[in-house]
C-alpha cells in the first residue's frame, strides 16, 4: 500500500480498528425527547411557508434514519415543495468524497499521498519546494484560491467555470500565499488538482470513478458528480439568494468544474455516506475511512483539525466529523457525533439560511445534556469596549480587520453580527471564531494586538494601524496603469469624486477607503501600494483571505 509516510499509516491502521462505541452503549444516541420530531420541526419553522426556499433535513440514530422532512419550496416558480427525496448541491461537501476517491487510489498502491502533485500535474510550476498531494487535502499546500484569481483576471460569478479553466489559472502562478506544509489556510483549487489527479491516475473521470467505486457500493442512488451544468437532474431544488428589496432571486452556479464542489445529493444519500464513514464495515474501506477521519498535524506538532475533506473537532464538548458547503443559492451541512452514533444533515437552497446554526439546534434536541454547557457571555464595560474600535494589520499575510462600535456592541466593520464578551478581551463571533483583544506589550510596540482564532489552531495576529491618512497629492501619486501577468490583466487606478477606484473589464470597481499610509480596504480586499528605493510608487498588491500580495506593477 503506497498510501502514504509510515507514522501517517500507523495512525490509519489504529482508526481501523477503533470504529468507536458499540450500538447501544452510554454514549450513544438512545435518549431522546419523545417529542423530538415536533421541536426539529419548530426549529425550521421560518421556513416553512409557500414562498420562501427552505431545507430538507436527515437524521440518523446508531445508522438507522429517525426524522426526515423537506421546508420551504424547491422551486419558487412551480411552488414545488422540498422534501427528503430533493437533491442539492452539496458545495464544499463534494470536498470528501474527492478526497476518499484519492484515499481508495493510494490504497490500490496508484499513488502515494507523499507524491509531488508534479508527477501528475506537469503544468504546475516548480516553486522552488514540493507540493504533495497530502498538502491539497489538507489545505497546507500554500496554492492561491482560484475564484479569486479568475475575478482578477476579469472572470464573473454567472461565466461558465470549467477543469481546463481552472488548471490554466493555476498553470500561470509563479507565486504562493506562504511555504507549503508552514501553515494551514483552507483552498478550493488544491480541491480541483486533486480531481486532475485522480482522473489522470485511474484513467477515468472523477465523476465516473466515484460513480463505481463511492456511491454505487454504498447504495447513493441519487447522488453524482455534476459535470454539465445543463444537464437534467430530476428533483433538484433550485438554488435562491435573497435580493434587496425582500424578493428571492434564482442562484444556480454555471460551473463545470468540481473536485472541490460538484456533488449532487440528498439527506438520505448523506446519512448512508456518514455511517461509512464514521462506522465502516469491515473490508476494504477501513483504512481509507480511518484516514478521512484523522487530523493532518501542522509543523508545531499539534493537530490542524482537518482530516479528508472534512473537520475533525468537537462541539460542546462533544467529538465532531463535519463540513459545510456554499455554493451560489445553496447552503448545506453535515456532521456526526461519532461517539454518540448520531449524525445530522441539513441541504438549503437560500443563501441567507445558515444550516450549521440549525444542525446544532437540531444536535441539542437529541444531545440534551450531554453537551457541554455553551460559553458563557460577560457583560463588558463601556469603557473596555471603547478601547478595541479601529483598523488592525496583519505583518504575515497583508489582511486588514476594521472593528467599529454600533448599536451598543463591539463588531466588524460592515458585519451583521456582533461581537460576544468572554471576559478579559476575549470575544466570539459565532461558535468557531474567537476574537483576542490584547494591551500593548513589548512585543508589539505599534500598538493593541488582535488574534483570531477562526477554523485553524493558529491564529491569525494583527496590530493597530498608527500610520496617518494619505493626503490629497499622495492619492494622486498612486493613479496610474498597473498590471498583473500572472491572470494576464490590467488595472487602472483612477482618482473619481475624490475616492481611488480600480477598475478593470468585466468587474465592478473596487472603490478604497484609506485606512493610513499606502493602505487602502474594498469590501474583503486589501490593496497596499509599493515605492521603489526612491519612494516612488512602482506597484501595489491585491490581499483577500486565501489570496496574499498578488502583485501588479506598475507600467
Amino acid at each position: 500500500m503506497r498510501i502514504s509516510r509510515s507514522s501517517l499509516l500507523m495512525s490509519i491502521i489504529a482508526g481501523a480498528c477503533a470504529s468507536g462505541p458499540a450500538v447501544g452503549h452510554p454514549g450513544s444516541a438512545a435518549t431522546v425527547p419523545a417529542d423530538r420530531h415536533t421541536q426539529v420541526d419548530a426549529i425550521f419553522a421560518p421556513w416553512t411557508g409557500t414562498n420562501t426556499p427552505g431545507c430538507a433535513v436527515g437524521i440518523s440514530r446508531d445508522g438507522a434514519v429517525d426524522y426526515a422532512r423537506g421546508y420551504g419550496r424547491a422551486n419558487l416558480e412551480y411552488d414545488n415543495p422540498i422534501t427528503p427525496n430533493s437533491i442539492f448541491l452539496s458545495g464544499s461537501i463534494s470536498k470528501q468524497f474527492t478526497a476518499f476517491a484519492i484515499a481508495l487510489l493510494a490504497q490500490d498502491g496508484k499513488l502515494s499521498l507523499d507524491d509531488d502533485i508534479r508527477t501528475y500535474v506537469p503544468e504546475m510550476p516548480d516553486y522552488g519546494k514540493t507540493i504533495s498531494i497530502a498538502q491539497l487535502i489538507h489545505h497546507t499546500s500554500g496554492l492561491r484560491e482560484q475564484g479569486q484569481l479568475l475575478y482578477l483576471a476579469g472572470w464573473r460569478s454567472d461565466d461558465v467555470m470549467t477543469q481546463d479553466d481552472m488548471l490554466a489559472i493555476a498553470a500561470k502562478q509563479r507565486g504562493l500565499n506562504f511555504s507549503p506544509g508552514s501553515e494551514t489556510l483552507y483552498n478550493n483549487l488544491g480541491y480541483t488538482l486533486l480531481a486532475v489527479i485522480a482522473e489522470r491516475v485511474s484513467g477515468k473521470s472523477l465523476p465516473e470513478f466515484a460513480e463505481e467505486r463511492i456511491f454505487k457500493p454504498l447504495g447513493m442512488a441519487d447522488t453524482h458528480f455534476q459535470v454539465d451544468h445543463n444537464e437534467i437532474v430530476r428533483g433538484r431544488a433550485a438554488g435562491y439568494q435573497a435580493h434587496a428589496d425582500g424578493s428571492w432571486r434564482i442562484s444556480i452556479p454555471a460551473s463545470d468544474y468540481y473536485g472541490p464542489t460538484g456533488v449532487f445529493t440528498t439527506v438520505g444519500d448523506l446519512l448512508k455516506w456518514e455511517k461509512a464513514l464514521v462506522q465502516p464495515d469491515a473490508g476494504s474501506l477501513q483504512a481509507p475511512m480511518a484516514f478521512m477521519r484523522t487530523s493532518a498535524t501542522a509543523e508545531s506538532g499539534s493537530p490542524s483539525g482537518y482530516g479528508g475533506g472534512v473537520f475533525v473537532g468537537t462541539y460542546r464538548g462533544l467529538r465532531t466529523i463535519g463540513h459545510d458547503g456554499v455554493h451560489a443559492g445553496y447552503r448545506t451541512y453535515a456532521v456526526a457525533f461519532p461517539d454518540q452514533h448520531l449524525a445530522i444533515v441539513t441541504l438549503c437552497n437560500g443563501a441567507s439560511i445558515a444550516p450549521q446554526e440549525l444542525a446544532q439546534k437540531i444536535a441539542a434536541v437529541y444531545l440534551g445534556d450531554r453537551l457541554a454547557p455553551p460559553e458563557g457571555v460577560v457583560k463588558a464595560s463601556a469603557a473596555e469596549l471603547a478601547a478595541w474600535p479601529g483598523v488592525y494589520w496583519s505583518a504575515l499575510t497583508d489582511e486588514v480587520v476594521r472593528v467599529e462600535m454600533k448599536d451598543g456592541a463591539l463588531r466588524p466593520t460592515g458585519g451583521s453580527i456582533p461581537l460576544e464578551s468572554l471576559g478579559g478581551g476575549l470575544f466570539r463571533s459565532g461558535e468557531t471564531s474567537r476574537w483576542q483583544f490584547n494591551a500593548t506589550t513589548d512585543a508589539v510596540p505599534a500598538g493593541r494586538e488582535l488574534r483570531i482564532w477562526d477554523s485553524w489552531p493558529t491564529p491569525r495576529v494583527f496590530t493597530r494601524v498608527q500610520a496617518p491618512m494619505p493626503t490629497d497629492a499622495e492619492l494622486a501619486s498612486f493613479v496610474g496603469r498597473y498590471r498583473i501577468g500572472e491572470v494576464d490583466m490590467t488595472y487602472a487606478v483612477l482618482m473619481t469624486d475624490g475616492k481611488l477606484r480600480v477598475r478593470w473589464p468585466r468587474q465592478s470597481d473596487l472603490v478604497l477607503e484609506p485606512v493610513g499610509g499606502d493602505r487602502f480596504v474594498s469590501g474583503a480586499w486589501t490593496v497596499t501600494f509599493t515605492r521603489s528605493e526612491v519612494g516612488a510608487v512602482d506597484g501595489f498588491t491585491f490581499t483577500a483571505r486565501r489570496l496574499r500580495r498578488m502583485r501588479a506593477d506598475r507600467e
